[in-house]
């Protein structure tokens, strides 16, 4: 049976598009809302200590440093220089065994044949008390072949300050020939180890102490009251079975105004015992 209301299509259909409408429409999610969190109690500000206390240091001890040693006192005025430009102050010679000569600023002793023992001697001056220095150069040299200076000398002795090529450094008491020791060998590491090297020996004397420097540095020191007086020279001593070769230049010698102090020895007085009597 029909209908005969005359406005039943007028709001059916509306509704009916409103309908399909929704169950066309997307579902969406509620997010939950999060949870309000507390507001964290705020610490109470730390109050800022500008200076704070320190500890106390304990005080130490302090030792003033020793003073150092001084090795070359009483230096003076220069009593003689030498460049090597003339050899009319040395003794040269030209023989089988070797050769001693001065050419060229230097004095060379090329020595031709094992053990041999040769030295030139300055004719002047005539020194005591003298702080020398003299270059070394060893252009050939091993083992125990030895070089360097002579002091307080003359024709029959003289103190001979040895390098050896070893690498040790002595001193002996020279008297026709024949060697004395007054300080034994001692290492050094300003001595070259062989050849070629350069090294500067120094010579302190005053009266009967003798001080020895290398490159500028104490070496050791030795008395010996035996020579006072006489000149310098230089030497060089094969020891093995080859030739050995060594120059020398640039002598320098000052005079040395200084005595080396002697204790003063204090008198003790032993005391006198007394006896005591008894009441």
């Amino acid at each position: 049976m029909k209908s005969t209301h005359p406005l039943a299509p007028i709001w059916v259909l509306p509704l009916v598009i409103f309908i399909a409408l929704t169950s066309c429409a997307p579902t969406q999610t509620v997010t939950p809302l999060a949870p309000v969190s507390e507001t964290p109690a705020l610490s109470p500000t730390a109050t800022v200590q500008w200076f704070p206390p320190t500890a106390t240091l304990t005080p130490h001890l302090v030792q003033p440093p020793s003073a150092t040693p001084v090795y070359l006192p009483g230096l003076g005025e220069t009593l003689a220089t030498d460049d090597f430009a003339s050899g009319a102050a040395w003794n040269t010679i030209t023989s089988d065994q070797g050769n001693i000569s001065v050419s060229r600023n230097r004095i060379t002793i090329a020595v031709k044949e094992p053990q041999i023992y040769m030295i030139s001697l300055r004719n002047e001056p005539l020194l005591t008390n003298f702080y020398a220095e003299i270059s070394a150069h060893p252009a050939l040299c091993r083992g125990g072949d030895s070089y360097g200076l002579l002091f307080r000398a003359n024709n029959a002795a003289a103190y001979r300050y040895a390098l050896a090529c070893d690498g040790t450094v002595r001193l002996d008491r020279m008297s026709l020939e024949r060697a004395r020791v007054i300080h034994p060998p001692l290492p050094s590491g300003d001595v070259p180890p062989g050849s070629p090297g350069d090294v500067r020996l120094g010579v302190w004397a005053v009266g009967p102490e003798m001080r020895f420097f290398l490159n500028g540095r104490h070496q050791f020191t030795a008395v010996d009251v035996n020579l006072e007086i006489g000149t310098l020279g230089v030497f060089a001593q094969s020891a093995g079975e080859t030739a050995m070769t060594v120059t020398f230049s640039d002598l320098v010698v000052q005079s040395v105004a200084y005595a080396s102090p002697t204790p003063t020895m204090t008198p003790s007085q032993t005391p006198v015992p007394t006896s005591t009597r008894s009441p």
